[in-house]
């Protein structure tokens, strides 16, 4: 099974709230090191230095500073389709978190729009 295929198993498996994930990446080859960081420069992908693990991915699903799942299937795909092979662990998951705007000053349709989007 493809990086993206595990990928996309974990982001199924979590529940429709969650928020963020954390995911270490290790590739299979170490000689193709600089050709993954090629790719995952996409889903800006922390490098580890002193670690078993080769990358962070930080990967948010509605709102937040990271990439969005969408962004780190596509780079994981691009790491498929190269035949660059490896493992993902999830590390750590988010979930019930809500996105926090200021909202004074806007009308009260505005507000209740955003509580509409943000409850789907």
């Amino acid at each position: 099974m493809g990086l993206a295929d595990t990928f996309q198993r974990i982001v199924d498996s979590l529940p429709d709230d969650w928020t963020d994930l954390e995911l270490d990446l290790r590739i299979g080859e170490e000689s193709r090191y600089v050709e993954a960081a090629l790719y995952l420069v996409t889903c800006n992908a922390r490098p580890y230095s002193h670690h078993d693990w080769h990358w962070r991915l930080l990967v948010a699903h509605r709102f937040g500073h990271a990439a969005s799942a969408q962004t780190v299937h596509g780079t994981l795909a691009l790491l498929d389709d190269a035949g660059i092979g490896g493992e993902l662990v999830v590390r750590q998951t988010r979930s019930g978190r809500a996105e926090i705007t200021q909202g004074w000053g806007r009308p009260q349709s505005a507000r209740e729009e955003f509580r509409r989007l943000r409850a789907q």
